[in-house]
């Protein structure tokens, strides 16, 4: 049999040629050749660590501007608390009297 891996229930031939996952696409990316080397050698994935590093960035820039689009709908708020106090605080039934009236 050898010491080749095989997927199961997949013909041999076939697994060369097996299309990426369907949540995943190829894409061509222009990385310095000598990081990219530097990373191999230190026995890194480049295509993991790339994709995990763009997913932080895409949080945190999705974030910075849900942020951004709703500072003003968030500093009304802010003052309203500020003025009004939390809503529904006398329904609350624990820290009584340790930073709001009952």
């Amino acid at each position: 049999m050898g010491d080749t891996c095989r997927t199961p229930n997949v013909e041999p031939s076939l697994q060369a040629t097996k299309p990426p996952s369907p949540s995943k696409r190829p894409v061509n990316l222009s990385l310095d050749a000598q990081l990219v080397e530097r990373a191999k050698a230190l026995g890194m994935n480049v295509s993991g660590t790339v994709e995990a590093l763009l997913a932080a960035e895409v949080e945190r820039v999705y974030w910075q501007r849900w942020n951004d689009d709703n500072r003003e709908a968030i500093a009304h708020y802010n003052a309203r608390v500020a003025r009004e106090g939390l809503p529904l605080v006398r329904h609350r039934s624990f820290a009584r009297g340790v930073s709001d009236e009952a």
